[in-house]
């Protein structure tokens, strides 16, 4: 028993260090967006590009890099993953021009979805074995304890993920004013490449076939893709990741700017400071687990996404402590029902089809990153921040009909 609460301790420490890493790097352009567009006579839409194609090409590698672990196994993608993701991040801070930066962050955005592909199916599995041995006789106690695991789980990887999130942002936005964006890069790499050292020390080798059946063939591989298509409980936990990381990037991406410029006009490190709101989502990510055994899961996602949607609709006024106070609501609100939907599509995937069902929900959360936060942030250089939230707000409103539709079927 102590043995498994070590290694248990131990899985959740490296996942969640490379959660910090991805993270960072992955968003580290972000409160730069004003300097990017400066730096290249940009506007807010074409800045955001350098967001929306690395979420965007981590979206669509997301599911050939899960097949690709089901082959390979967990470890090694993950591993891969961290250390390629750095060596990009390094290279970015030497980009000589904006066309060869976006090059870069795509084959960045890449390399890093290699770790969000396959951290919910490594932690479900890793786990799964762990609740066996707990439980060896017993089925229904076995699942129940399962599905708590993953849970509380994958709510700390989300933790470590956004705590991921704030440390990039806040170290690129400190530094920029002394160092300019260029350093202000490369500072978030080294904070990312101490984060991958941890995790490639710390995580533990899988045991058995990563799908536990053997080398899965190419039929097998197209079988768990239709399988991880047809479950409208699965269904629906995608659609709230495609419309929430939609509304929830295209805030944030809106945010340097709304700060930056009039009537605000905060310095660039001042405006950094709002990424502190990311604290919240730790926590509120990180007590998913025990809201979703307390409340259930439709409650708790649907009072998630309305959490949201009062959070950007207290930024409405041009008074920097609502703003503030707005963005710490919407940040705390969107981690929750982030944990909550990854989690309910991991406890719910089918033995055989994990990776693809990770690989689906993921896929749709950086799509819902890439499309959603391109036209947000073009939203909002066409028509302004008003406009911005009501069009946010009716995409979580969307995300949690949806989630209520299920529940009544």
């Amino acid at each position: 028993m102590i043995q498994d609460r070590r290694e248990t301790r131990r899985i959740t420490l490296a996942v969640a260090a490379a959660g910090m890493s991805s993270f960072a790097l992955l968003y580290a352009p972000q409160p730069l967006l004003p300097q990017l567009a400066a730096h290249f006579a940009l506007d807010p839409g074409r800045a955001s590009l350098s967001i929306g194609l690395a979420t965007g090409a981590l979206a669509l590698a997301v599911l050939p890099i899960a097949a690709l672990s089901e082959v390979t196994g967990r470890r090694p993608v993950i591993v891969t993953s961290v250390i390629a993701s750095v060596v990009l991040g390094v290279l970015l801070s030497f980009a000589p021009n904006y066309p060869v930066f976006l090059v870069l962050r795509v084959l960045q955005g890449i390399a890093i979805a290699g770790f969000p592909g396959v951290a919910a199916a490594y932690l479900t599995e890793q786990l799964g074995r762990s609740a066996s041995r707990r439980q060896p006789d017993g089925d229904a106690a076995r699942r129940q304890s399962h599905a708590n695991g993953v849970a509380t789980a994958v709510g700390a990887m989300v933790a470590g993920n956004t705590v991921g999130g704030m440390t990039g942002r806040l170290a690129a936005g400190f530094t920029t004013d002394l160092f300019g964006w260029r350093g202000a890069l490369g500072a978030v790499t080294g904070v990312a490449l101490l984060c991958s050292l941890l995790t490639v020390l710390l995580l533990p080798r899988s045991t058995g076939s990563p799908a536990g059946a053997g080398t899965p063939t190419a039929r097998g591989l197209a079988a768990g893709i239709g399988t991880s298509l047809r479950a409208p409980v699965l269904l629906v936990q995608y659609t709230v990741a495609l419309l929430a990381m939609g509304s929830f990037v295209a805030l944030y991406n809106a945010a340097g700017f709304r700060l930056t410029g009039a009537p605000l006009e905060l310095s660039p490190a001042i405006a950094a400071l709002v990424y502190l709101a990311y604290a919240m989502g730790a926590v509120s990510s990180g007590a998913a687990g025990r809201l979703v055994r307390r409340f259930g899961r439709v409650r708790s996602l649907v009072t998630a996404l309305v959490i949201t949607v009062a959070g950007a609709t207290l930024t409405l006024p041009d008074s920097l402590p609502l703003v503030v106070a707005g963005f710490v609501v919407l940040t705390g609100g969107f981690f929750a029902a982030h944990a909550v939907a990854n989690g309910w599509a991991a406890a719910e995937a089918p033995a055989k089809a994990r990776g693809q069902v990770s690989g689906m929900y993921t896929l749709a959360y950086y799509l819902g990153s890439s499309v959603g936060g391109t036209i947000g942030t073009a939203v909002y250089g066409h028509a302004g921040w008003g406009v911005l939230v009501a069009v946010t707000a009716c995409w979580l409103g969307l995300a949690g009909l949806g989630v209520l539709l299920f529940a009544r079927r």
